[in-house]
């Protein structure tokens, strides 16, 4: 019976050897294969993702920043012509009373008491 065992498991290992062969013949993968590539692809997916997140948070930032550096590199005059075409002028308050034209010579000029 050993010499029948010794046949049957050198069958299956020939038979391995042919399968393994026509496997990479035909260019196709094993299971094992396959899920590592899967879980590599997901893994780079979820990378990817958080790598977006970031660089569109950091674009933000870079506007706000150039933002402010223009704000600093405008001339003070050319900062105050903006803000006084953005901004309405002040109310200069109630109109002044006209003047008091001066009195005619020879009166009393003055409060009567």
């Amino acid at each position: 019976m050993s010499a029948l065992a010794g046949l049957r498991d050198e069958a299956e290992s020939l038979v391995r050897a042919r399968i393994d062969e026509a496997i990479r013949r035909l260019d196709l993968v094993k299971r094992e294969e396959l899920d590592a590539i899967q879980e590599l692809a997901a893994n780079a997916r979820v990378a990817q993702e958080s790598a977006e997140g970031e660089l569109a948070m950091l674009r933000h930032r870079i506007a706000e920043l150039e933002a402010r550096v223009s704000a600093l590199e405008t001339p003070p005059a050319a900062q105050s012509a903006l803000q006084s075409a953005v901004q309405p002028a002040p109310d200069p308050g109630p109109p002044e009373p006209p003047p008091v034209p001066p009195s005619p010579p020879g009166t009393a000029s003055g409060p009567i008491e």
